[in-house]
């Protein structure tokens, strides 16, 4: 196990709880919806706990957290959907794209397990998995709750 490979991996991951705790709380400025205020709410926390702590572990193996965004085309695309949906306030659509956008933080996390990490960092990431998947899977079954009139 590198030492760069490991920080790299794991700024990886703040990027996209930094995405994340950026892109809910654009959303939850734009609904009107006090459900989905609390979700986005409770989404954010998810982010800031697993960035915090992928920070801890960067910071111990000497390396310096990022600060910014990664917003990959991808996930900038799934935002720019958030937020025409917040306009248009369709419910669907929004979690529609929200879901889309936990798709991409869930293959992020997937992707940073296959590499090379320690045993410590590879339990921490996926604990940190299993709760994004559970955000993942409280906006697809909100989605999913939708019934269509």
């Amino acid at each position: 196990m590198e030492t760069e490979k490991s920080i790299t991996a794991l700024n990886k991951l703040i990027e996209i709880n930094n995405d994340r705790i950026e892109g809910y709380v654009t959303a939850s400025k734009e609904t009107k919806e006090v459900d989905l205020k609390s979700l986005f709410s409770e989404l954010i926390k998810t982010s800031q706990q697993c960035r915090a702590e992928l920070a801890n572990e960067v910071h111990k193996l000497g390396g310096t957290p990022v600060e910014g965004t990664k917003i990959s085309g991808k996930f900038f695309r799934v935002w720019m959907d958030v937020k025409a949906a917040l306009v248009d306030n369709d419910r669907k659509t929004i979690l529609n794209s929200c879901e889309t956008g936990e798709d991409v933080a869930v293959d992020t996390y997937k992707e940073v397990l296959d590499e090379s990490l320690s045993a410590v960092q590879q339990l921490m990431i996926s604990d940190q998995l299993r709760l994004i998947k559970a955000d993942h899977d409280k906006i697809k079954n909100l989605r999913d709750s939708i019934v269509n009139v």
